[in-house]
């Protein structure tokens, strides 16, 4: 929870660039049950070798025996912290295309790598891991993913990826760190829908 907050919560964009003692013990709270009730599981990874390329090396995932539709990506540091995670599910995924309906596909979501490991190619590394649980172990050729517009560097990295933009939503809203520090509230944002084909190489990437 602890790790997430920092990763994620932290300078979200459109909110307190720094985090109150009781924002961040509201939202670590939030984050565990939110992560506990999503993946069904508490994660359990042990590190891998230290001379991975990755600054942390790619450590496990967790999942339920009962729900194998649902998991989350782990990387953690030589002592065993956890510095990147990425998690992916099967889940409704809304067309947006002036019909009320959906379609069921793997989303990746929660990605998230500590300040100090950025721009070291590990998002990239998580990334491809959900994409690759996705295809080969649940069998799907397309990965979807929900984005804010104004989180320029994400939407960056994820056309870079071979994301293309499906739709965008300019009157959602998303939970945001209030200026104030007394907790979080709810914002106007604009969500973007991107879309992968897996497993085309670098012309699916392009034309997928």
């Amino acid at each position: 929870g602890k790790f997430f907050v920092d990763a994620f919560w932290t300078g979200k964009v459109g909110g307190a660039t720094t985090l109150s003692t009781n924002q961040a013990s509201q939202l670590t709270r939030q984050q565990i049950m939110e992560f506990k009730k999503r993946y069904k599981a508490a994660a359990t990874a042990t590190a891998a070798a230290n001379n991975s390329r990755m600054p942390g090396s790619y450590a496990g995932r967790s999942s339920s025996k009962n729900d194998s539709r649902s998991e989350l990506v782990l990387c953690l540091d030589g002592k065993g912290e956890c510095i990147g995670c990425a998690g992916v599910e099967v889940d409704k995924i809304k067309k947006m295309d002036g019909y009320d309906g959906s379609l069921t596909a793997p989303l990746m979501s929660n990605l998230a790598i500590s300040r100090s490991y950025r721009r070291k190619g590990l998002a990239e590394d998580l990334v491809r891991a959900t994409e690759t649980i996705a295809r080969k172990e649940w069998g799907y050729d397309e990965c979807y993913l929900y984005v804010e517009k104004r989180n320029v560097p994400a939407v960056k990295l994820y056309a870079k990826l071979g994301y293309k933009v499906q739709w965008e939503d300019d009157g959602a809203t998303t939970l945001l760190p209030t200026k104030d520090g007394r907790g979080v509230a709810n914002g106007k944002t604009t969500i973007v829908c991107m879309k992968k084909t897996l497993g085309q190489g670098l012309f699916g990437s392009l034309f997928g």
